[in-house]
């Protein structure tokens, strides 16, 4: 496959196959630089040499009643983990300004549990309101399974975006968790778009599913039309169902999130949780098909040092994109 030149036929408005897209996946190593020029090709006319950062506050920890597979907070899981209910206003507040002190665009408030209670959207959206008067920040949230009115209690308040990932497949979704539905997850993205926020969905890549499991999960992002496609590499951690968990080289993380460029040319492509850990050396070259990155800790683990990844940004010749206000895509 040349992708240069498919890369060149997807700027002039070709949708590549599944086929091309699971070939992706399946391109011999020795190609992968070539691979990754043609998703650099697609990413520069989008986003040039800009990177987005991101930063995650988790607003309340463990205390849920899902049984979702790799998750530390999880009911099931037996992970030694810090577990708080809801921050105050104060501390979402505190968050947002380390953000912005930071030069970090997104900041991204996060709360466990299957869904918000009507206590907590009150919390959240109190805190935004207050954000939003502060700092010129790009606001997202991610609170679990929404309900229409909360969801429009969040755009009222100034929610630029919202979180909720698909995580899987459709197929392979309960070997991951029973607790809920894939359709669950869809119909509250439906519901942050009908309420006219940015919906942001994502992936988990590495929970012991086909290739074509992870084709699958980048179609139904393109078919849902989500801004922002976070791409998580699993971080097995201990005590939960997928402990002991090893599935990825950074070879393949870097096909997985050259797949996700091609097949969603124009969307924000974030390298999330799991990248520390599973790309390790490679990545810098994570950043030629991808646009943006979280900086600084995940939810219940380690990222590297906020140093580390300025640095290597200078030493790509990236810019951090300081255009703090959120423009759609869509």
């Amino acid at each position: 496959m040349d992708w240069k030149e498919l890369a060149y036929e997807v700027l002039n408005g070709k949708e590549i196959t599944y086929e091309e897209a699971l070939s992706i996946l399946l391109t011999p190593d020795k190609q992968l630089l070539e691979l990754l020029h043609g998703a650099y090709i697609i990413r520069r006319h989008y986003y040039g040499n800009k990177v987005k950062l991101n930063k995650i506050k988790n607003v309340k920890s463990g205390i849920c009643p899902e049984n979702c597979s790799y998750c530390s907070q999880s009911s099931i899981s037996k992970a030694p983990i810090e577990k708080y209910t809801m921050l105050s206003k104060e501390e979402i507040l505190a968050g947002a300004k380390q953000a912005y002190d930071m030069k970090i665009g997104t900041y991204c408030i996060v709360a466990s549990g299957r869904g918000p209670s009507n206590r907590e959207i009150e919390t959240v959206a109190a805190a935004v309101k207050e954000i939003k008067e502060r700092y010129p920040l790009t606001i997202c949230t991610c609170l679990g399974i929404l309900k229409p009115e909360q969801a429009v209690k969040l755009k009222e308040a100034g929610v630029d975006r919202y979180n909720h990932n698909i995580n899987t497949s459709e197929r392979h979704h309960p070997e991951i968790t029973t607790s809920h539905t894939y359709q669950d997850r869809i119909h509250t993205v439906e519901r942050v778009k009908q309420a006219g926020i940015s919906p942001c969905s994502g992936i988990i890549v590495g929970m012991k599913e086909k290739k074509e499991d992870v084709v699958d999960m980048a179609f139904s992002l393109k078919a849902l039309d989500a801004d922002s496609i976070p791409v998580n590499f699993l971080n097995a951690i201990s005590g939960t169902p997928l402990e002991g968990t090893k599935e990825l080289n950074p070879r393949y993380c870097l096909k997985v999130l050259a797949m996700m460029r091609f097949v969603n040319p124009s969307k924000e492509i974030r390298i999330a949780g799991g990248r520390e850990v599973n790309l390790r050396s490679l990545q810098p070259l994570g950043l030629y098909p991808a646009n943006s990155i979280f900086v600084g800790d995940y939810l219940t683990t380690e990222g590297q040092a906020d140093s580390a990844d300025l640095r290597m940004l200078e030493d790509l010749g990236f810019e951090i994109d300081f255009n703090y206000q959120f423009v759609s895509t869509r």
